[in-house]
């Protein structure tokens, strides 16, 4: 069907259940203008209105329109959206008559003139779940041509040698017919109402067009004819792969397509203007079964488009005869439906879609010139010190775009995270999207920019020690994927529909209870070599770090789509290829990072958390630890739920660090909103009052980043960012999924504030400086590779003791963290390891304990991080990134810093305050240190947007 908006954002739980009804219909009058007032009635008998969940007699009309050549199809503005179609675009029901009715002028309802057809399908005002009718198409005026055989923009599959007979009939008496077959004219009648011919002895490909004039009308109608070519069996040369095989003769390539129950393959393309004959027929592997052709006459750099055309000749029920689809391993698609819409600031020179085709074609093209990798021996950095920023490149900027992230590279090194993970960026329907409605695995979304540049940012990425993760949704692919098109039920004839039962790599129905898109068997063997060349792609040709594997609870084929205890309880099918693939993946990379979005049974995540995790390298699947009720509650300021215990691998009875756990990620409501939402207040402490809410995420960083193993954050948190998930693109808020339009959660959100007030907010820019020396503590300091002590309680008074047992007294071996997300100033209990000096880290200021048990004053809101000896590694890789010009050094008199501070402070090398200066922003400023003895000290420095650097200096 003619849905303009078809499958953009639709990442909700969707199910496929098979509710498409075929409705019947009149049109009153039969034959009009664009300019009369027509009735659609439709019979109530003909509609089943408890199967789409209809109580109201609601009824509505999706439509669209055509020019007078058939073309430029538009939908009707009085639609709405699918999940909520426009009141205008209501049905008048008639109980006595039990019909349903919509009466209007063409040219007024699509606000165009000249229409030639208008197409039209009834629907629920939500049509999620195909609750649609079949799709009708008409023509407008009282001039038309009836084909009687065969049936319009039908594909006819015909033996070599066939004959094939043309019938048409038209109104208003005799016209004139012209018959194009191959663009030319193969008989013509130049007056009849009566049109019959026979093509005989067929022996290649026909596309036909036959124009049919009365008056200054004329309508064209489409149709061809494919020859069974008789496919030659021959065997596939050796090393071949399914998709695009590439030679060092770049006048070469070779297609696979592994395509069984398929009688015929041809390859149509611009090298053969779209017109295959028998030369471009696959010929077929006897042992494999697959299809293959080598192409010749190839020109090296220059762009190929092309798809196959997949014959079964006889097809299931409601299953297409003739499939044209681009190639499901693609690196590179056309789409005519998202293109269009791409800026060419994102994807320059965007290869042009080829006119007169449909659906997504392949782009071929030999002698590609490699991207030159300034980077090719990246030692990525360990597991457990991975501080992970996970990043939706849509609305991380306004340019939404790869070259966005390049953009802000110091940005991301200040902040000290050493991983940026991608929500997907595979080519995904639509543009802008989370991506996870997927349909090419191989294939690099144009939306966000060309492949060199993302090449680009992951080796702009690995120079400056940072590693880049890829989302990748492999549970599921959507309706564009090949692989769903090629095995397909499609009643209405648009080209779409569900998996049939003989498809080789999907289910019908998905076996797991949190269905998305059409749902993968990963039991099957083709399906794991689509996964595994998915896999090799990414990590060979990008050099990706890792994968976050999507919703893998659905790798299971055990369970039913409503059976929730079966999905979330072991199931050794999915923990058996799940390692499967892991173990790809370390094939190819023995240090890659596997991550699975389980959120399962403990059972089943040790599984994978254990495995192979003491082989060297040691390996084992770091799991996401969804922490975000628990933060948040503390963030807020409520007791109840708040929990923090299950942030340690160790109280999940993993063997080694391999939680990833985070207190926020791309799927859940953000910390911020619900605090300025919801925050619990106590006399004038009000946590709804933003700076307050501010004020406590740097709490939040501590008792979650520095907790040993993996963790994440989700963009922006690091700055504040209060915007609910539910924010829609007009920077309203809307939560209901139910509601007209549905919720906002997947909606592009507004421009991030940059520059207006986010970097110039010192509230918000302490949280980003305060969890980036929280980050190069976790990294650099051996202490936080140890075990850590969590209560296992509800309470807002947190202590959390981590220790390392391989370290000596004489190292940072032993930290404790307090925290107090009360609203109320609190003596917090402490339990030191030992008495003597202890030092807080983030400052370096001391405190003597004397009493280990004694407690410690702590304000709402506040948080301390107590080391037994100073952080030295954290303060020296601090200064590695902090690009601080101290002139001279060592210094006798004076230094200068040569660049814009606010403040200035010098610490003694035992954490003490020795001199503060307020600079006012003076580049030339002279600090006076002739009065300090002889020795080391530490420099703060503060910049004009209160980024905090730090530098030693030696006093002569």
């Amino acid at each position: 069907m003619k849905k303009t908006l078809l499958s953009i954002f639709l990442l909700m739980a969707l199910t496929s259940f098979a509710q498409q009804q075929t409705v019947s219909f009149s049109i009153n009058p039969p034959t009009f203008e664009d300019t009369n007032s027509i009735t659609i009635s439709i019979a109530g008998t003909s509609v089943n209105e408890d199967t789409w969940g209809i109580t109201d007699n609601a009824l509505y009309l999706w439509s669209w329109s055509y020019d007078v050549n058939d073309a430029n199809q538009a939908d009707s503005p009085s639609n709405g959206s699918w999940t909520a179609s426009n009141e205008a675009s209501r049905f008048t029901y008639n109980a006595g008559t039990d019909i349903y009715t919509k009466t209007f002028i063409p040219s007024v309802y699509f606000g165009r003139n000249g229409i030639g057809r208008i197409g039209f399908l009834v629907k629920a005002k939500d049509g999620n779940g195909s609750k649609q009718s079949q799709d009708v198409v008409v023509e407008v005026g009282s001039f038309q041509v009836n084909l009687t055989s065969p049936v319009e923009n039908s594909a006819s599959i015909i033996a070599s040698g066939s004959n094939f007979n043309i019938v048409a009939t038209n109104t208003n008496g005799a016209a004139s017919y012209s018959l194009k077959a191959n663009g030319i004219v193969i008989n013509a009648n130049l007056s009849t109402a009566s049109y019959s011919y026979s093509h005989t002895n067929i022996t290649t490909n026909q596309t036909y067009e036959l124009s049919v004039t009365q008056g200054g009308v004329t309508i064209t109608m489409k149709f061809s004819v494919v020859v069974n070519p008789n496919t030659v069996s021959e065997a596939m040369p050796i090393g071949l792969v399914d998709g695009i095989n590439y030679s060092s003769d770049v006048s070469k390539a070779t297609l696979v397509l592994d395509a069984p129950s398929k009688d015929f393959v041809y390859v149509a393309g611009s090298f053969n203007n779209w017109e295959p004959t028998s030369a471009y027929a696959m010929k077929k592997d006897p042992v494999s079964g697959k299809f293959w052709l080598e192409l010749t006459g190839l020109v090296s750099g220059v762009n190929n488009t092309f798809q196959y055309w997949v014959v079964d000749s006889s097809p299931l029920a409601n299953s297409p005869s003739l499939v044209k689809t681009a190639d499901p391993y693609s690196t590179l698609v056309l789409s005519p439906y998202d293109d269009p819409w791409i800026p060419a600031f994102s994807y320059p020179n965007l290869p042009v879609y080829p006119t007169g085709q449909q659906f997504e074609v392949t782009v071929l093209k030999t002698g590609q010139t490699p991207y030159n990798w300034q980077v090719t021996n990246f030692v990525k950095p360990e597991k457990e010190k991975l501080v992970v920023y996970e990043v939706l490149v849509r609305d991380f900027d306004a340019s939404r775009n790869f070259q966005s992230l390049i953009d802000k590279i110091d940005y991301f090194k200040n902040l000290k995270i050493n991983a940026i993970q991608l929500m997907p960026v595979m080519e995904f329907e639509g543009n802008e999207s989370w991506g996870y409605n997927t349909s090419f695995h191989m294939a690099l979304d144009k939306f966000y920019g060309t492949s060199d540049k993302l090449k680009e940012f992951i080796d702009l990425c690995h120079q400056n020690g940072i590693a880049v993760i890829l989302d990748v949704a492999l549970n599921h692919a959507f309706g564009r994927n090949p692989m769903v098109r090629m095995w397909m039920n499609d009643p209405d004839g648009d080209g779409f529909g569900s998996p049939t039962a003989e498809n080789p790599y999907f289910n019908t129905v998905a076996k797991h209870s949190y269905s998305v898109g059409e749902d993968f068997n990963h039991q099957s063997a083709k399906t794991q070599y689509y996964v595994e060349r998915v896999i090799k792609q990414w990590i060979e040709e990008y050099k990706i770090d890792g994968f976050r594997w999507d919703l893998t609870k659905g790798f299971t084929q055990a369970c039913t789509a409503s059976d929730n205890a079966c999905t979330d309880g072991y199931q050794q099918d999915r923990v058996d290829v799940l390692k499967k693939y892991a173990d790809y993946s370390w094939d190819l990379d023995p240090t890659h990072y596997t991550i699975f979005e389980h959120l399962g049974s403990d059972a089943e995540e040790k599984q994978w958390a254990d495995y192979k995790i003491s082989e060297t390298p040691s390996k084992g699947v770091m799991m996401w630890g969804k922490m975000t009720k628990e933060y948040n509650q503390l963030s807020m300021g409520y007791a109840s739920e708040s929990n923090i215990f299950r942030m340690n691998s160790a109280n999940h009875g993993f063997a080694a660090n391999r939680l990833m756990g985070y207190a926020e990620s791309h799927d859940e409501e953000r910390l911020m909103y619900k605090n300025v939402q919801y925050g619990a207040s106590n006399g004038s402490y009000n946590v709804k009052t933003l700076n307050t809410a501010l004020s406590r995420m740097s709490a939040i960083g501590a008792v979650s980043l520095l907790i040993p193993g993996p963790k994440m954050i989700w963009h922006f948190g690091e700055l504040g960012w209060e915007n609910s998930i539910f924010t829609c693109n007009d920077n309203s808020v809307n939560t209901d999924f139910d509601a007209i339009g549905g919720d906002c959660k997947l909606d592009t959100k507004p421009q991030p504030q940059w520059v207006n007030n986010w970097m110039e907010n010192s509230n918000r820019t302490k949280i980003y400086n305060d969890w980036a020396k929280m980050i190069t503590l976790k990294k650099t300091e051996p202490v936080f590779l140890g075990t850590a002590i969590i209560p296992d309680a509800n309470t807002l008074t947190l202590n959390v003791k981590i220790t390392n047992a391989n370290l000596t007294s004489a190292q940072l071996k032993d930290v404790l963290i307090l925290a107090n997300f009360d609203t109320s100033t609190q003596n917090i209990s402490t339990g030191f390891p030992y008495t003597g000096t202890w030092y807080n880290l983030m400052d370096n200021t001391t405190i003597n304990v004397t009493d280990v048990n004694a407690p410690i004053n702590l304000p709402a809101g506040e948080y301390r991080i107590y080391g037994n000896k100073t952080a030295n590694l954290a303060i020296e890789d601090f200064e590695k990134g902090s690009q601080v010009n101290l002139y001279p050094n060592p210094v006798a008199d004076y230094f200068t810093l040569g660049f814009k501070t606010s403040k200035v402070e010098i610490y003694s090398v035992t954490g003490q305050l020795v001199k503060t200066f307020n600079t006012n922003g003076n580049t030339d400023y002279q600090f006076s240190v002739s009065s300090l003895a002889s020795g080391l000290y530490l420099v703060k420095t503060f910049d004009e947007y209160n980024k905090l650097r730090v530098v030693k200096f030696i006093k002569n």
